[in-house]
């Protein structure tokens, strides 16, 4: 289901990233679930433990050694040996208290880098480490990688508990209407065509390519275009909003603006996959419910087109929209 509604979301971008071509070719979403399992295992230095578990260690992040600890043996030989265990004591302590200065703690302790103060990865540490520090009183001693490896789990666990949903961007007290019929919604739709065309930054691959593309070659490029489409969703949620709606409208024009917003705040996420890779993961794994949200909203404006028989010809002020709404509609109905 999560895939199918990545594809449906990659219909609108197409056609909302490439507003002068007409009808573009319907974009192949990459598998999120893959995209997801590459953020877990990349390893930047090659040393044996993927980014994410890195600070778990005390080993910063933009690490350039496979040896940190200079043992003669990869970072990951060396943890699956015993060799390097987690820093339990420092974030404990750091954990238990609401006031504690996580970086001044773990500096005090030989730790060169950490994940931000307040990012999903630190939070993930700290759960992670409370764990350790009970798991390994339980067991009278060193822990197996397994044993840490279902740790690293329940701590994903705790976090994804913890995280409360981020609130939606606009109410529907916050939201205007304007107008009803025919008239009204041809001119919403022009209106709407103005705004995406206005933000449209004109790239010719989707959030997930580029997220795969980074993930794959570190190419720099990939991030900037990432933090490109996030800005376009949000700014086009933004013009949204401030565009009164026609009556009939009211709900779905909330649910469209509200799903663009929530869009651009996730592929906002994607891009911080190196400073705070937790973030991204969780990020990529609400994506697809968000995006369907974001189909089910131009559906529900194709109904309501139908409904009111408004149809624009090509080349006509808001017929581009009106195409997005269709091409949306289309593979919906053929997605089973």
């Amino acid at each position: 289901m999560g895939a199918a509604a990545l594809a449906l979301a990659m219909v609108a971008g197409s056609y909302f990233l490439a507003q002068r071509g007409g009808a573009p070719a319907i974009a192949q979403a990459a598998s999120d679930t893959a995209i997801l399992a590459q953020i877990a295992a990349k390893d930047s230095t090659g040393d044996g433990l993927p980014d994410w578990e890195k600070p778990l260690y005390g080993i910063p992040l933009d690490a350039t050694t496979t040896d940190y600890f200079r043992l003669g043996m990869t970072d990951g030989e060396a943890a699956a040996k015993g060799l390097i265990i987690p820093k339990a004591p420092t974030l404990a302590a750091a954990s238990a208290s609401t006031t504690a200065d996580t970086a001044s703690e773990l500096a005090a302790a030989g730790i060169d880098r950490v994940p931000a103060a307040g990012s999903l990865t630190d939070a993930f540490a700290k759960d992670f480490f409370a764990l350790y520090v009970s798991a390994s009183e339980n067991a009278g001693g060193t822990l197996t990688s397994d044993q840490i490896d279902d740790l690293a789990g329940q701590a994903m666990d705790q976090l994804e508990s913890q995280v409360a949903p981020a609130p939606d961007f606009k109410t529907a007290a916050e939201l205007a209407t304007s107008g009803t019929g025919p008239a009204a919604l041809a001119s919403y739709a022009a209106n709407a065509e103005a705004i995406v065309g206005r933000y449209d930054p004109r790239l010719p691959e989707s959030q997930l390519d580029y997220l795969e593309d980074y993930l794959t070659t570190q190419d720099p490029a990939d991030l900037t275009n990432l933090a490109a489409i996030a800005a376009f969703y949000q700014n086009v949620a933004v013009g949204l909003a401030a565009l009164p709606a026609p009556a009939e409208l009211a709900a779905t024009h909330l649910a469209l603006v509200n799903a663009l917003a929530r869009t651009g705040e996730e592929i906002g996420d994607f891009s911080r996959t190196d400073t705070d890779p937790l973030a991204a993961m969780l990020a990529l794994e609400t994506h697809g419910q968000t995006v369907l949200a974001l189909a089910q909203a131009f559906t529900a404006l194709k109904s309501a087109y139908q409904a009111e028989g408004v149809t624009l010809a090509p080349g006509a002020p808001g017929a581009s929209f009106v195409n997005t709404m269709d091409a949306v509609a289309s593979a919906g109905a053929q997605t089973p």
